[in-house]
């Protein structure tokens, strides 16, 4: 039980740092020459609640795919970039699925990496 919880910590904390950092280099189009303080408060917030909102039902449910943990991320990721600031580009809903796709395919290659 023990190895369990420190398994879902870990991925807790891979949950929020892959959607925070989705949403930073999203949000300034790849030019991280123009980060502010004020993009790392709003990427730490989408990425820490992302991150609750995908890890919570994976661990309930021993969620162990990768693909599904991708899309959770990337759709959780979605949801609350949406919810936490207007778009930077594009129609309302641009930013916040390209930054989901983007939270997603880093959930893909980081997992993939472990095993």
């Amino acid at each position: 039980m023990k190895r369990r919880h420190t398994n879902a910590i870990r991925n807790l904390a891979e949950n929020m740092v892959e959607s925070a950092a989705a949403c930073l280099v999203t949000m300034v189009q790849g030019n991280v020459l123009v980060l502010g303080v004020g993009h790392w408060v709003v990427a730490g917030q989408t990425g820490i609640l992302a991150g609750i909102l995908t890890t919570i039902p994976l661990y309930i449910h021993a969620g162990k795919n990768c693909w599904v943990t991708a899309g959770c991320l990337g759709l959780s990721t979605a949801v609350v970039d949406y919810l936490v600031h207007p778009s930077g580009f594009g129609p309302a809903s641009a930013e916040p699925i390209m930054t989901g796709l983007t939270a997603a395919g880093l959930s893909l290659l980081v997992k993939s990496q472990r095993h």
